[in-house]
């Protein structure tokens, strides 16, 4: 059953940060997400995207504190491929629709349930996805059913770092579930 949404204003992390800081996986899409849907064709049919530089070096932090990601894409790019390979992206599958069976094959391949996978998208074929995965997360001029679908809707936007919105929010998580003490049940005693 889908998950209803405002779709009137971005939000801050409508899951609980516990939710987000057992995010093991970020897969998002890449047109519409890590670009704001442009795709620019020569008259010789090269192809040029646009890239956030902020995107880029949250997936790095991401990387560096241990969460994997992926990006899946329903068409082929070579401005994705080399994208993906200078961020050194660990996951890349193009050419599948299919945006929940790939993000299903992920998680069962690196051990991991759906509150565990956090997934970005801004189209019809990410709907199950966003709804499959832990936290579900659309940036503001994605289509309707897929901010509906979604848990989390960014204030910034695909291509101009809503990506590193969602990195910082996982890094944050991450970092506060860390720096709480844990109990132990038992009082320390004192001289």
């Amino acid at each position: 059953m889908p998950r209803t949404r405002s779709t009137s204003a971005p939000r801050r992390p409508s899951r609980s940060a516990p939710a987000w800081a057992s995010i093991r996986l970020f897969a998002m899409d890449v047109d519409g997400v890590l670009t704001d849907g442009s795709v620019q064709i020569s008259s010789d049919g090269k192809e040029a995207k646009s890239f956030s530089i902020l995107d880029g070096f949250g997936l790095r932090e991401l990387e560096r504190a241990g969460i994997v990601t992926a990006w899946i894409s329903g068409r082929p790019s070579g401005a994705t491929a080399r994208r993906a390979e200078e961020l050194k992206i660990p996951h890349l599958v193009m050419g599948r629709t299919d945006k929940l069976a790939v993000l299903r094959e992920l998680a069962q391949r690196l051990a991991l349930g759906p509150g565990h996978c956090a997934y970005m998208g801004d189209d019809l074929i990410d709907v199950p996805a966003l709804q499959w995965a832990g936290i579900g997360i659309a940036p503001p001029r994605a289509i309707a059913a897929a901010r509906e679908a979604a848990d989390y809707v960014t204030a910034r936007e695909a291509g101009h770092g809503a990506v590193r919105e969602v990195c910082d929010h996982l890094l944050a998580a991450r970092m506060k579930a860390r720096s709480k003490p844990a109990r132990t049940g038992s009082k320390a005693s004192t001289l």
